[in-house]
């Protein structure tokens, strides 16, 4: 399958009541360089949980965004990509029929999925709804990001193309695994199992395994 998409980049921007983020992407049209740690020319504003070789692109389904503008209807005109900041956006690819190690082809470039997005508190004050980011987990609505095993020169008129499949544990199911579901060993076993999966998630669920409960989300969600 191939799926054309748009593609956004964006720089730090300082944002009132919050902390700097580059969740404010604008397209880009025409060659980009894609390197291990992303696109050329897009910034993320805290490395330590933005960004790196294992989170180098953010990609998110277009087809949510009309679910999210439903439900908010006095904020629908917020609600088109890329407001959730992401890199890539595309028809037809879903949480649900990607899956963790899912190798795509674009232009020069192999990219690998490693993890869904873990939302955080940010997208609370982008959208001015208090709860957006615990909405985004619990809903399955979160996107997912890639690193790339192989750089070189893309184009925004490429489309992406599945290469290879790896696991058998799609974008929501270790999204499942991870936050809707209590916690089940041998699930956690499955996801760790899961090739291509990123260094945290597997620094993350390791540790569940070896303490056998949860780590409390809510700084992240809420940003206490």
């Amino acid at each position: 399958m191939r799926y054309p998409m748009d593609v956004f980049t964006g720089s730090v921007q300082q944002y009132d009541g919050s902390r700097p983020s580059a969740i404010a992407k604008r397209q880009v049209d025409g060659e980009l360089e894609l390197t291990d740690r992303g696109l050329v020319g897009d910034e993320q504003a805290e490395k330590k949980i933005h960004g790196g070789p294992d989170r180098a692109l953010c990609h998110y389904p277009r087809e949510h965004y009309a679910e999210w503008a439903r439900e908010f209807p006095e904020q629908a005109d917020l609600f088109c990509a890329p407001a959730f900041g992401e890199n890539l956006s595309t028809i037809g690819m879903t949480e649900k029929t990607v899956f963790i190690g899912d190798i795509y082809r674009w232009g020069e470039a192999l990219i690998q999925v490693t993890q869904p997005r873990s939302p955080c508190f940010k997208l609370n004050y982008h959208f001015g709804i208090s709860d957006l980011s615990s909405l985004m987990q619990s809903s399955g609505k979160m996107g997912w990001l890639y690193r790339v095993i192989v750089a070189g020169k893309v184009s925004t008129e490429q489309p992406l193309e599945q290469v290879s499949r790896l696991s058998d544990v799609s974008v929501y199911d270790a999204a499942a695994i991870a936050w809707y579901t209590p916690y089940d060993d041998e699930q956690y076993r499955r996801l760790l199992s899961a090739a291509g999966l990123s260094v945290s998630w597997t620094r993350t669920m390791q540790k569940r395994r070896l303490n056998g409960q949860i780590e409390d989300n809510s700084r992240r969600l809420w940003g206490k």
